[in-house]
């Protein structure tokens, strides 16, 4: 029994098989008479035109499938390299450093943000081209039986009718051959209906594919970039504050640098002071009174001539011996006392008002030569208008800040200030 249904088997796929072998035969002869022009080929205008369309959109389809996944792949690859650099951050980063915390955050969202616009792409872009790109397999196949079906479709009436205008006709011939006929055109013609409706939708579904594609892309890259911008902008932020926090550190370290005891720079020693004279004797009284009678002192060594009102005791106008007698040179104690209360009557009797930041004035002793971009270089002789520090804590011991009064006189402003030796000026 068994072995009777494997010789039916056997049969059946024989049979099956002669039949396949003789309609590719019998297509093959089909196609070689209709490129001879010995028959005719069923031609449809409109349908090659859409089989043309269908080729055209599915090959561009495949590219652009192609080149997203390309970009799926670039995307995942910056991904990872930021990742890694975020990482390289937030190692070297220092715990005393400004914003620790903000960097650490900075990478997690940015790793974050990566994260989803990768999965974003990947499930509403790549997913939607893998399913618009799975219906051409099928429609493919189906044109190509179409076109097989065609063939059969071809000879089959190609057949019918050569048996119809034979000289010997055989009616059971033709009636086979009929029927074969009728039953190939209406396998044809289902398929290829079927076709020439599916073809156009597909072509013109093309148009809202696209729209939707880079559309949806577009959207996602335009909040991605939104996103990160905002996170570029944050870590700019913090490294502005973080260089500012160095630029600080490193001020401080030079202001502590220098020692109380220490000479802030290095400059040349000032010379000596210059000899003191005696001052002459003074003048006699020529008309005594009880009033005050003025007395000059002169002030040698290039200062101005200031007289000092002394009141005279009524002695002093009872005995002219005394006015008229000069008086013994007087000792240096006197000499410096005399020359001290000239230079105090100079700066406080003056009436002379100084210019908005100045404290007083000072005139320079000896020549100093700048070894620096902000100290100011001064000549003997020069007088200059001393300025208030802004910040307290910067000023060094033995330095003051000016600008000289030439400057001030002809441009009316204080911007070129620098800082000078207070020991080789003299206060006025």
């Amino acid at each position: 029994m068994a072995e009777e249904q494997g010789k039916t088997g056997k049969g059946i796929n024989t049979g099956k098989l002669a039949t396949s072998m003789q309609k590719r035969l019998s297509r093959a002869q089909e196609k070689v008479l209709q490129k001879l022009g010995k028959a005719d080929e069923t031609r449809d205008t409109a349908f090659e035109e859409g089989v043309a369309n269908f080729n055209k959109q599915m090959a561009e389809g495949t590219k652009l499938q192609k080149d997203l996944r390309a970009y799926l792949a670039a995307v995942k690859t910056m991904h990872d390299a930021s990742k890694r650099l975020q990482d390289c951050l937030a190692d070297m980063y220092e715990p005393e450093w400004f914003g620790k915390e903000e960097v650490d955050t900075i990478a997690e969202e940015t790793d974050i943000l990566w994260s989803d616009y990768h999965d974003k792409l990947v499930d509403n872009s790549m997913i939607a081209m893998d399913t618009y790109l799975a219906q051409f397999p099928d429609i493919k196949a189906r044109i190509a039986k179409r076109d097989r079906k065609m063939t059969d479709y071809d000879s089959a009436r190609h057949h019918f009718g050569s048996l119809q205008k034979g000289k010997k006709q055989d009616q059971a011939k033709i009636a086979k051959a009929e029927e074969e006929l009728g039953r190939a055109q209406k396998v044809f013609e289902e398929i290829n209906v079927d076709l020439q409706d599916e073809l156009p939708q597909l072509w013109n579904s093309r148009v809202g594919f696209y729209v939707n594609t880079f559309q949806s892309m577009a959207g996602y890259q335009q909040r991605f970039h939104k996103d990160m911008g905002k996170l570029n902008q944050d870590l700019n932020d913090v490294m502005t504050k973080l260089d500012e926090q160095r630029l600080a550190n490193e001020a401080a370290a030079v202001n502590h640098s220098v020692t109380p005891d220490a000479a802030p720079k290095t400059r040349p020693a000032p010379p000596g002071p210059a000899p003191v004279r005696p001052p002459p004797s003074p003048r006699p009284s020529l008309t005594p009174a009880p009033d005050t009678q003025q007395q000059d002192i002169i002030l040698f060594d290039g200062e101005a001539l200031v007289s000092d009102a002394n009141t005279t005791a009524p002695s002093q106008a009872t005995a002219p011996s005394q006015a008229t007698t000069p008086s013994q040179p007087q000792t240096d104690t006197a000499v410096a006392a005399a020359a001290g209360a000239a230079t105090t009557a100079v700066t406080n009797g003056s009436s002379e008002v100084l210019p908005a930041g100045v404290i007083y004035k000072v005139k320079a002793m000896h020549d100093y030569a700048a070894t620096d971009g902000d100290e100011l270089e001064m000549k003997a002789g020069d007088v200059v208008l001393v300025l208030a520090w802004e910040n307290p804590d910067e000023q060094d011991d033995g330095w003051l800040m000016g600008v000289k009064e030439s400057h001030w006189l002809e441009n009316k402003d204080l911007l070129a200030k620098g800082v000078f030796p207070e020991n080789f000026t003299q206060k006025l």
